[in-house]
């Protein structure tokens, strides 16, 4: 088994990598309803070789009309085992646009009690960027895996959860969306959605926590983003974004910057914005 792998991974470290067979790699893009892009067609365009595909709205609950929420563990586990994933895998995640969805898939292998797992620094733009191989067209299907979930109930927040901590602000919780998504300023892209955020939260977007090409900033850096926006780990944390993705690389930053990650709060905004019985602030 050997040792666990870091949060994140080096192209060149995956490339050297590639094809031992303890290794899983997943390509977890997933575009926005706002850009004219598919993730799985793209996939089938240009993909690390090996990559296989990781949909979050497939591996995810299917009787909720909120986007990709959490699967049961049965579920996990049998899409897991279907995708080739054993409890010895090392895994590694990417997405096509450098880092907006890989994190999600790397938050969901440890809820359900996976550590070795991680995200490809810079992903797919910076391989190519760096002239390496990918391959094309329909994938080889897996041979299946045998995986075991072991799911950790204190790693995710669930509206109630949130509705509590709006009153007794025992937990932190951060805002990985655009800042003026937060103060209200820009409207959501989701069309009837209300705009501002959860009460007493902070206010820190992902793209703070990266650099133009989607590779992270060094572990100085993340840290004194999370320092002054007053984050020291004293109050538990829960991260929150749009839909549960982009919280994930809040997530990622504190696993980086050695603040306890707590917890992800996955309905997001569009289940909170959504409702009419959740408070608002703006500004």
């Amino acid at each position: 088994m050997g040792m666990n792998m870091g949060p994140l991974v080096t192209t060149e470290w995956l490339a050297e990598q590639l094809g031992k067979p303890d290794i899983v790699v997943f390509d977890a893009t997933k575009y926005l309803p706002n850009e004219p892009k598919d993730g799985r067609a793209e996939f089938l365009r240009a993909r690390v070789p090996g990559a296989r595909y990781f949909d979050i709205d497939e591996i995810a609950d299917p009787d909720t009309d909120l986007p990709h929420m959490v699967p049961t563990p049965g579920r996990f586990a049998k899409l897991m085992a279907a995708l080739g994933v054993s409890n010895t895998s090392r895994i590694v995640f990417y997405d096509q646009k450098g880092l907006t969805s890989a994190a999600r898939g790397w938050w969901l292998m440890g809820l359900f009690g996976h550590d070795n797992a991680a995200v490809l620094d810079g992903g797919l733009p910076k391989w190519l960027q760096q002239g390496r191989p990918t391959e094309h067209g329909e994938p080889v299907a897996p041979a299946p895996g045998m995986f075991r979930p072991d799911y950790r109930a204190g790693q995710i927040r669930g509206i109630g959860d949130m509705l509590r901590n709006v009153r007794t602000q025992s937990e932190q919780v951060l805002d990985a969306r655009a800042a003026g998504r937060f103060t209200a300023a820009t409207p959501e892209p989701r069309a009837g959605m209300r705009s501002g955020h959860i009460p007493g939260s902070i206010s820190v977007p992902y793209t703070d926590l990266l650099h133009e090409d989607g590779t992270f900033r060094s572990t100085a850096e993340v840290r004194q983003r999370f320092a002054s926006a007053g984050i020291d780990g004293g109050r538990p944390l829960v991260t929150s974004c749009g839909s549960g993705v982009t919280a994930c690389i809040l997530t990622l930053g504190l696993r980086i910057a050695g603040i306890p990650e707590g917890a992800v709060y996955d309905g997001s905004w569009t289940e909170w914005g959504g409702r009419s019985d959740t408070p608002v602030e703006v500004g």
